[in-house]
């Protein structure tokens, strides 16, 4: 069984008391119930149709992107392979044919 990670300094060495967790490095301790309810409220991410994105899936774009300080617009229907979510303001990272390097708003795309 692993122990989950401290959510104050996220080190990976915590240890169980009781009813609680307790990190060694920065001594913050909390309840085995408030690490369940952090698991449950885990971020999901969704698309422009309410469906649910993971790594590693295909995207397909739904509106016109212009790139910023360029006149380059990529179009809609580009498909872009293999995204990566991160946390942000723009959640997906992807390399998309042409462009290169991106990040994009999951509002702007659809699951293939």
């Amino acid at each position: 069984m692993s122990l989950p990670a401290c959510p104050k300094c996220q080190s990976e060495f915590t240890y169980e008391d009781g009813e609680i967790y307790i990190c060694p490095e920065c001594a913050h301790e909390w309840s085995k119930a408030a690490s369940a309810e952090a698991a449950e409220e885990a971020k999901v991410w969704k698309d422009a149709f309410g469906n649910v994105l993971a790594d590693g899936d295909s995207v397909t774009l739904v509106k016109d992107l212009k790139l910023k300080g360029s006149s380059a617009v990529i179009k809609v229907g580009t498909k872009v392979k293999n995204i990566r979510l991160v946390d942000g303001d723009h959640d997906i990272d992807c390399k998309i044919e042409g462009f290169g390097a991106m990040q994009l708003k999951s509002e702007f795309v659809k699951k293939s």
